[in-house]
């Protein structure tokens, strides 16, 4: 079934392949349409320049959200479900062709559709790129030309018959999945589904970062999205904390506390982190500043203080049993000069044992008889020294 069918837009052929069902849909701003579709070049050959299904996905896009390629919203707003179609746009219409398959191209195989990019409107991004990155695409650019989409529609939806992407919501949509994000999260959490409760958590501060960069900094639209926020980044930090991922909390706290630096519980949050990952030093300074911006907590950081020092106790013991095997010279090694009561060895990298004494200092590999005297041995940079002990 073919029928060619002329558009009322200027400079758009549309021709069914395959007939759909029911009525037109009834676009609205929100509606979310699911389509396959092929974009071919108006030549001879009809060169395939992309083509939805080997990506293995169909394309989405939601309508009123400025997709770079307004034409499509006008072609699939033109089909039936189930319809194929093959539609013939004129450069005027396609001169942001190459952006989109950029992008699309660039999800496809696992990277940033964004990355490179600079936050300027699309006509200017087109003007900024020497090059997509893919030779037919940078031809586009070069020359912008009329070209063929073929197009099979499959569904359209309703703002309110899908979950939303967080991008696709309105401000208000926003404001409102807030609560229910962080109700929800804490309903995970007693469940202690600490994964599942940290993306919720994530999707609300996401949906609060999107607005906030509507926002001026520090001013009191900004300081109101924040106030949220805190909260919801702490909680997110519980929960990777639970899970075992100390280096996300670490990150996560120190953004916070660049922001709030008397934040108690952010720093109550990365002593705790810091502890896991065995940085003592750091781990008592964020104890002791969490006693002293919350005398409530002084109970709390005592008990974790006390763990802190007994497991570095027990740290200290194991390193010792573990290294001490490595000074044990094996027959055949003694050295074949006495060495002073003063004699220090040295574990160097590279598996070298060092001797420092009173007829100088040397260096010979680990477990292996030079059969030389150590005074005549030569010693390796003291920078490369990597621990010390002194033998009795």
């Amino acid at each position: 079934m073919e029928e060619t069918y002329l558009l009322n837009v200027e400079g758009v052929r549309k021709k069914i392949l395959h007939g759909g069902q029911g009525e037109l849909p009834k676009l609205q701003d929100g509606s979310k349409i699911t389509f396959h579709f092929q974009t071919l070049k108006d030549d001879f050959e009809r060169t395939v320049i992309d083509d939805s299904r080997e990506a293995g996905i169909p394309m989405e896009i939601i309508v009123g959200k400025m997709f770079k390629l307004e034409i499509w919203e006008t072609l699939l707003s033109s089909m039936r479900t189930g319809e194929v179609a093959e539609f013939w746009c004129d450069a005027i219409h396609t001169g942001m062709y190459a952006l989109v398959s950029r992008g699309m191209r660039r999800i496809a195989e696992g990277r940033d559709p964004l990355e490179g990019q600079k936050h300027r409107c699309g006509m200017g991004n087109m003007f900024d790129y020497h090059s997509t990155g893919y030779d037919d695409l940078d031809e586009l650019q070069r020359t912008p030309q009329p070209l063929i989409f073929i197009m099979e529609l499959f569904r359209v939806e309703e703002p309110s018959a899908y979950k939303r992407d967080t991008w696709a919501m309105s401000k208000e949509e926003k404001l409102a999945a807030v609560p229910v994000l962080h109700s929800e999260g804490n309903r995970l959490v007693l469940r202690k589904q600490f994964a599942q409760a940290a993306a919720k958590y994530q999707e609300a501060v996401i949906c609060l970062r999107n607005l906030q960069a509507k926002e001026k900094p520090w001013e009191e639209g900004w300081l109101k999205l924040e106030r949220l926020v805190t909260p919801l980044v702490l909680n997110y930090c519980q929960c990777q904390l639970e899970l075992g991922e100390y280096y996300e909390v670490l990150e996560h706290t120190t953004e916070l506390l660049q922001k709030h630096k008397d934040n108690a519980k952010a720093y109550f949050k990365r002593a705790k982190a810091h502890a896991a990952v065995w940085n003592e030093r750091e781990a008592r300074e964020d104890f002791l500043r969490v006693a002293h911006l919350d005398p409530s907590m002084a109970a709390a950081v005592k008990k974790e203080l006390k763990q802190l020092g007994e497991r570095m106790r027990k740290k200290h013991v194991e390193d010792r049993k573990r290294y001490q095997g490595l000074f044990q010279t094996p027959r055949g090694t003694v050295p074949t000069q006495p060495l002073s009561q003063a004699a220090t060895w040295k574990m160097v990298a590279g598996g070298h044992i060092c001797v420092r004494g009173a007829q100088g200092s040397c260096c010979a590999p680990n477990g292996v008889d030079t059969g030389t005297s150590v005074s005549q041995q030569p010693c390796r940079s003291s920078a490369r020294v990597a621990q010390c002990w002194q033998l009795p």
